[in-house]
Formats: C-alpha cells, structure tokens, sequence
C-alpha cells in the first residue's frame, strides 16, 4: 500500500512505532519487525518527517552503531530504515546538523574493510544510499566534502572495481562523488562565442532562447535526463501538443505586402521560359550573354530584398487546403506517359547561364595574378616540424624552392601547386581547383586563411561497412573515476593551455610531447585545448556567434602525434542531456598522410567513449543571465594510424559551404543539358555577405509542340531545403545525394524530373556553416524558428523563402510536397515529422468531430512508401503532431500558411540503422 505510511500518520500510529521499537531495544526479533514497519512509514516523505521530528534517526543510530557483526539483519532492517527517512530534506538537514554524516562515512568505512569476502554487500551498500540521500542538500555535500568524503569512497571503490557481483556498490559510489565533485566554471573568460558579428542598426535581434533543451533539437526532438545505462527515445509530450483547433487549421494570410511578393517571378524562370526562341538567338546576344557571366561566387541575377520594385502581376488566394481533402492542383496533374518515349530534339538555352564553369576552375590556377592578396591568405595549415613524410611526399622534385616561414608554414602557392599535380581526380563529384575558386569568395567572420586539407582534397566512402561500437563494460565509471582522480591527486595533471582562440599568445603549442591543434577554417570549431595529462586533453567547443549556448559541432586539427599512443580527450562543454555516442556512435576521423598515400577517407574513430554529466556549471555572470546550466562531457580515446601525421577529427562528416558551391559547379557542368533542365540562382545574400543558392530542377521538355510545353509548364512543384541548422551535417549530404540523383541519367530520376519541378535550397544557413555554428545564424537565432516573422534583414535566407513559397500560393502552384532535411543526434535511422489536425487532438485526448474537421491522409502516402522502398527508413519512428513549441518551424508555417498537405521534416540519423539492410552491424553516412 503506498499510502500506508501517510495512513499511519492519519492514525496516529507513528508515536505507537517508536515506543514499540524502543521498549524492544534489547530483543532484536522484536526490533526487527519494528524497523521494517518503521521503513514502510518513512517510504511517505511526510510521515517520515514526522518520524524524524519524534526522535527516529537517534534510535536507529543507536542500532547500527558502533559496528558489529552481532544482529545482521537487525543491522540491516535500521539502515534500511534511516535510508528511506533520509529521503526527507529536513531530516537530511537535522542528521548533517548532528553529525551523524561524519558517523555514516566512518561506519562504512568499517564494513568495507571487514567485509573481506562480501557477504555483507547489502548494508554497505544501505549506508551509501544514506549518504546519496544526505548528499542531495547543498549541506551535505558541503559537510561530506569536508569530512574528506570523495578520498574515502574513492579508496574505497578501487577495491571493488574488479568484482562484478559489487556493481551495486561501485554504481552508487559513483553516483555520490558525481554529486559532490565540486562545482566549478568552465575554463574560459566568458561562455559568450569567440566570435561576435554586429548586427544592423535597425534590425534588434531577440535575445537567446533560455527554454528547453528540446527545443535546441531538430523539429520533433524531445530529452529527458535518464541513469547514465538507460537508452533515451525520444516522446512526445502530450502537454505540447497544439488543441486549439482553430490555430490548427490552415491560415493562407501574409506576413508581408502584397506588391513584394512580386519580386519573386523571377525566381521561377522555367513558368516563362520561351523554348519557341531557342534557335533563332543571335549571336550578338550570346556573345554579351557570355560576357557578363559572373565568377563563381558572384550572383548573376535578381536578388530580392524588401525593398524591391513591386510587381502587380499576380493575386493572393485564401482558399484553404489543409482540411478539405486532397490538394488544389492535384486532380488536374497529369502524368504525360505518351511522351516519354519521344526521341530529345529541343537543346539547351544558353542565355542566363550563370558562368563557364571550366573557366571559374581556372581560375584556381590564375587567382594570384587576379586576387594577390586573397590568394596568399588561402594556405594550409602549419606542417609539424618533424613531419619528413609530408615533405618528401610532395616537396621532393622542387625541394630548393621551398621557405618554410617561422611559424612552419609554406608558401601557399607551393603548396596548392604541388599538391594538385598529385590529386588523382578519382573522387566523384569533387574537384580541389573548383574548390579553391570557391572558397576565395567566402565570407566569414575570422577571415579564414587556411584550408581544411579534407575538405580541400576531397574523400572516398569506407571500403567495407563498420558496425556500431559497442560500448565497454563499465567504462562510463572508470572515466567518472578518473575524473575524481584528479580532484584528490592533483600531483600528476599539467594543466597546459596549448590552444586559445580567444587568446592565442596565451597557448603554448609545440612544447615536446605535446599535441597541436588548429580550427580557424570553414566550419571549424575548437575554442580551447587544455592538456591534462601526456596523452590526455580537455577541449572546449565555441558557442555560436551572438550566442552562449548550442555547443555540439566540434571539427579541428590536431597533429604531432605519437605512434600507436592512446590519446584521450575529453570535451567538456557539450549541452544535450544524453547522446548517441553512448549507443555506438563515434566521431570522424581524416588522416592526411592516408589520404595521399591514396586513401582519403573519413573513418569512424575512437575507442571508450561516453557521454555523462560533469562538474561544469554556466555561472550568471559568465552566461549573460543564465544560471545554473549543466555541462556534459563526451570523452573519447583515439590512436592515431601514423606518427606526426595531421589528422582532423569532426562530430559528423563535414561538409561546408564551399563545398556545396563547388559540388553545385561540377553538377552543372556534368548534367545532360538535352534532357536535365537546371537553373541556379540566388535566394538572397546572407547576413555575413555570402551568396544562398537556390536551384531549379526538372526535365526539359520533349518538344517545342504546344502540348509539350504545356506539360512543362503545368507539373507540380516539389520544395526541398537542407541545413538550416549547421550543425547538421548529415542534412547536406543526404541533400548531395538528392540532388546527384535528380540529375542523374536513371529511369527513375528522369521520371521524376518529367513529373515535377524541383525548387531546392540546399544550404538554408551559410554563414551558420561557414563559422562553425551548430545551431543558428549570425544573429544568434535558430532559423527553424523564425519561420512564423522572419526579420527581412536579420533571417534574410528564411524571409525570402518563406516568400517564394507565398509566390508559388499566389500564383496558385503551391508545392505538392515539402521537405526540410535535418539531421537527429538522439534517434537512429531517417524518418519523418508531418502535420495533422485529427493525429494532434486524438494524441491530446481531444473529442474529433470528424463532420466538422475534415482532412486528407494523403500527409502519409509518402512515409509509407519511403517505409516499403529505402532500407534505412522507419515508419514507426515519423509523428504527425503537431506541438506548440514548434509552431514557428518550417514543417508547421508551410502546413499551415501555405496550405501544402505534406509538409515535412525528414530526420537523418548521425550514428546508424537498426532496421532493414543497414541494422545494427553496418555504419550509416
């Protein structure tokens, strides 16, 4: 009966359990029966309250102290007792303030060292569950610590650590010293990102979301803190879910001017595309055509802002679609059968083609004689003084010209040089000179000098599939050990900042024995190195810029290694309550040596790794305003493959901005323009200046004949985005896949591009990427939330698609599908998040008046057939909720504004399957 013990207290009976116990002090059968009704009482926290006010912590102390073997179980029965009246904070309070903390500790201590043979594993253990209760008030952990509480239960658990059968002993241990460990702030100056961007005058950022963890999380994504062996899955929270019907329903109003919607026709180029005039251009246009193309990084074309001219030529309907059955549009698409089969005679339009690609890679070869001061910026970072393999590698026919700078760089003309002469071009899709001409057009708040090499020269897939990790047995508690180690030995931890962002003179790297480490390159993110130890180092990540929080993206160098050496680092500012990396996961690791002995590959790395709760806390002051944040830390070790090598180590595969513009060229260059109809553009400028591509795919038409025409004018749009957030990189390269498919020259691909018109952002946030942000913008603001007003100038890349969307509603081609792609850190495989009105209120246990809330299923054809056709899709893990705290995100404003049934966010895994061809013993990328 759980309420027993509040009907004992009801019945006045509490005073009756005392006096009884007491009388039978000296007849231990007795007493027994006593304490274990006494337990049962104090299981109710008031009643056991009430039992410590009447004197009850006194009498069992009496029982279990001084130690004997006399009485076990008697023992045992007062222990547990005092175990369950600790519970209560006020006796907690009352037990320190008699000292009787002080008395547990030595009692244990006793038992553990008299226990030879374990057979008393019960009551030691009981004592620990007295002390975890006493140590939860800030008294107590302040009084344990004084009576040298971690040095006694640390010595005393290394004598335990060999026996499995005292995993209940060593758990709550560890437990208690993870409580008291001292609470301290992170090692650095302020919690606030290294880098700061100032914001335009008149546009007033809101301040950073203090909310949730959750709401940090991809759309859908729910924490919960759990015991450190319990596997997290992530639930909905029937409180979040969205009643109100009428906020459910669809609501086609804007959030801007009519008129501007305008600007964006010219986004949609292939709705007036003129194939009529296709032969009889002249030459003298194509010539000036040719002219004016722009280089790589530069627009060549509208660029919409809020205040551009107004076009008239359209109208803002209000129908809504999201209730009422299938899809405006729908029951007029036709898919045209009786013209695939017609032989290509139609060509591809030159005029507004954007540049000459070829000529943009050249411009690799020529960008000292155009861009001096920008080309000698882009280098590579410094080689390692020892580093003879490196050298020799590429040096050896040109060994005189080489000038080594003090700081150990090479001319970088030297460099790229030499190392594209070696580049074997085998890597699909990559090119290291469009890469380079890319990358001089960048624009990041650092001002980047150097390239990530990975990035730069490219990787290929694994040769074989990697099973997930699987985690070691204990390992989480031998780190928590180590880490109290250090506490109470500090004799042996250097505490040596080799690496400073924020204060590079203050870094001392080189000192022998020392690992290197380097991030200031697109995407990088390392704040500060600290070495702890020879061959262990703590790491600190960088918040995202204008910002305190999100740490989770990390990608840096490191080098100067040893052969064969387990390294261990542990970062120390990860913010999430739990992670894949205690279910398999692990980093990536890119090693430059393999990759010009022929083997460039990111491979899955590290060994003992875990994720837990440190004894790291956000300060006010430090956190500008918020208190009390915990810090995790993900601890990994790693032996790197060769000595003096440079490795890079990242979250996930990197894939920067860069990269998407040159992979972006090379599909351009390499689509068959009689049959892939392509037109890139620019979205917007982004807030740090760069350019934010938007891409337009389908299929040209079969011929100049009006029909033709009419059915390529007339197909249905299908709207993707990826990385918004840009710690997602999972996203872009699912997006890489999406759109290598859709240009590609398969049966399946060409009936996709004859049925719909693809309109593609494959980068949402740019500047995010390029600085090596995980969550937001520039502005320091999660973009996925800004979709319900987005500021024109600070969410330029969301205000501008959130307005081609509006175009396309307008003009009455809203997307028949939409699909945001994300990347999801606490599930495994890739599955969706949709929208619907009856799934929301059925979930919240609302009354559904189906005459009154109509609404299409059709939301879930496409998880369905995702579910029957992709190996690593899960139909059980997609929701159709729709929740409050995500009413600002893109899945939910397109669903609801624009009306377009099937809305999504598609959720990719960073770890690995645990369903159909990829479960459980293959890697997922």
């Amino acid at each position: 009966d759980r309420k027993f013990g509040l009907k004992v207290q009801k019945a006045e009976a509490t005073d009756i359990i005392l006096s009884l116990a007491r009388r039978n002090l000296g007849h231990h059968l007795h007493l027994t029966h006593c304490l274990w009704v006494l337990r049962v009482c104090a299981s109710n926290v008031a009643t056991g309250t009430t039992l410590g006010i009447n004197g009850a912590m006194e009498l069992l102390f009496k029982v279990i102290t001084p130690y004997s073997k006399r009485h076990v179980r008697t023992v045992r029965a007062a222990i547990e007792a005092l175990a369950a009246l600790l519970k209560s904070k006020s006796n907690s309070h009352q037990a320190v303030n008699r000292g009787y903390l002080g008395g547990l500790l030595r009692l244990y201590q006793d038992w553990h060292c008299n226990d030879v043979s374990n057979n008393y594993i019960y009551i030691r253990r009981g004592l620990l569950l007295c002390l975890k209760h006493v140590t939860n008030i800030q008294l107590g952990r302040e009084t344990f610590l004084g009576s040298r509480g971690m040095e006694i239960l640390f010595t005393s658990v290394q004598d335990c650590l060999s026996y499995k059968n005292l995993d209940p002993i060593i758990t709550t241990v560890t437990q208690i010293l993870r409580k008291c460990y001292p609470k301290e702030s992170l090692p650095v100056a302020t919690v606030r990102s290294s880098y700061f961007f100032p914001l335009p005058e008149n546009a007033k950022a809101e301040p950073p979301c203090e909310g949730s963890e959750g709401d940090y999380e991809s759309d859908g994504e729910e924490e919960a803190e759990k015991e450190d062996n319990e596997d997290v899955e992530s639930k909905e929270e029937d409180y979040d879910l969205e009643t109100d019907v009428n906020k459910l329903r669809s609501r086609p109003v804007l959030d801007r001017p009519e008129e501007e919607l305008g600007q964006y026709e010219a986004m949609c180029p292939e709705l007036s595309h003129n194939f009529q005039d296709l032969e009889s251009e002249s030459e003298e246009e194509k010539s000036l055509e040719d002219r004016t193309e722009s280089l790589p990084s530069t627009p060549s074309h509208f660029i919409p802002s809020a205040t551009s001219v107004k076009h008239p030529n359209f109208r803002w309907r209000n129908q809504s679609v999201t209730e009422m059955g299938p899809d405006p549009g729908e029951k007029d698409f036709k898919v045209p059968l009786q013209s695939w089969t017609k032989k290509e005679k139609c060509r591809w339009d030159p005029i507004n083609e954007k540049r000459d690609i070829v000529e943009a890679a050249q411009d690799a070869d020529s960008c000292e004689k155009e861009d001096p001061a920008r080309s000698q910026a882009l280098t590579f970072c410094p080689l390692p003084k020892g580093a003879a393999w490196y050298k020799k590698m590429f040096y050896h026919e040109c060994e005189a010209s080489i000038n080594p700078s003090p700081g150990g760089r090479l001319e970088s003309s030297d460099i790229v040089t030499n190392l594209l002469k070696k580049h074997q071009g085998d890597i699909p899709f990559h090119s290291p000179r469009f890469y380079i001409a890319r990358a001089k057009g960048v624009k990041s708040i650092p001002d980047y000098k150097d390239l990530a090499f990975p990035d730069f020269w490219g990787h290929q897939p694994p040769p074989y599939s990697k099973p997930m990790l699987e985690r070691k047995y204990g390992v989480q508690r031998d780190k928590v050990l180590d880490d109290v180690r250090r506490l109470i030995q500090p004799g042996d931890v250097i505490g040596r900042t080799v690496f400073d962002l924020d204060e590079p003179s203050d870094s001392s790297p080189g000192a022998p024995g020392c690992l290197t480490f380097f991030s200031k390159f697109e995407s990088g993110n390392l704040r500060k190195a600290i070495q702890v130890r020879e061959f262990e180092y703590d790491l600190i990540m960088n918040a995202d810029v204008n910002s305190n929080q999100h740490h989770q993206w990390f990608y840096f160098e490191v080098r100067d290694m040893k052969l064969e050496v387990p390294y261990r680092f542990n970062i120390i500012n990860c913010e999430k309550f739990n992670s894949q990396f205690n279910y398999g996961m692990q980093l990536v690791m890119y090693s430059v040596k393999e990759a010009l002995q022929g083997r460039p590959r990111w491979l899955r790395a590290g060994h003992d790794i875990c994720y837990y709760k440190n004894h790291y806390r956000c300060s006010t002051a430090a956190g500008g305003g918020m208190r009390g944040k915990c810090y995790y830390t993900l601890t990994f070790s790693i032996k790197f493959p060769h000595k003096d090598d440079v490795c890079y180590l990242a979250y996930h595969y990197p894939y920067t901005y860069s990269t998407m513009m040159s992979h972006l060229d090379i599909l351009e260059q390499n689509r068959n323009p009689k049959k892939v109809y392509w037109r890139q553009q620019t979205l917007c400028q982004t807030l740090g200046g760069n350019p934010c591509p938007l891409l337009t795919i389908t299929a040209m038409p079969d011929s100049k004949k009006r029909d033709d025409l009419e059915q390529f004018y007339s197909r249905p749009y299908v709207f993707l985005m990826a990385r918004v957030h840009p710690g997602e990189s999972n996203a872009s390269w699912v997006m890489k896949g999406t759109l290598e498919f859709l240009v590609s020259s398969d049966p399946i691909a060409d009936l996709l591009r004859k049925c719909f018109i693809f309109k593609i952002v494959p980068m949402l946030n740019p500047d995010g990427v390029i600085n090596g942000n995980h969550r937001c913008s520039l502005s320091g603001d999660d973009l996925n939330r800004q979709w319900l007003t987005p500021n024109s100038q600070l969410h330029p890349t969301i205000y501008h698609a959130k307005g081609l969307l509006y175009y396309l509603r307008s003009i009455g081609r809203a997307p028949l599908v939409f699909c945001d792609y994300h990347g999801h850190s606490q599930k495994k495989n890739v599955f969706l998040y949709g929208c619907s009105i009856k799934e929301t209120l059925w979930q919240a246990g609302c009354m559904v008046d189906t005459a009154v809330i109509t609404e299409g299923v059709g939301y879930r054809t496409l998880p369905k057939i995702l579910d029957k056709v992709a190996p690593a899709f899960v139909m059980n893990s997609c929701s159709f909720l729709v929740e409050k705290s995500r009413e600002s995100t893109a899945r939910v404003v397109v669903w609801k504004e624009m009306g377009v049934l099937r809305s999504y966010t598609m959720e990719s895994t960073y770890c690995g399957c645990t369903h159909g061809l990829y479960k459980v013993s293959k890697s997922f990328k």
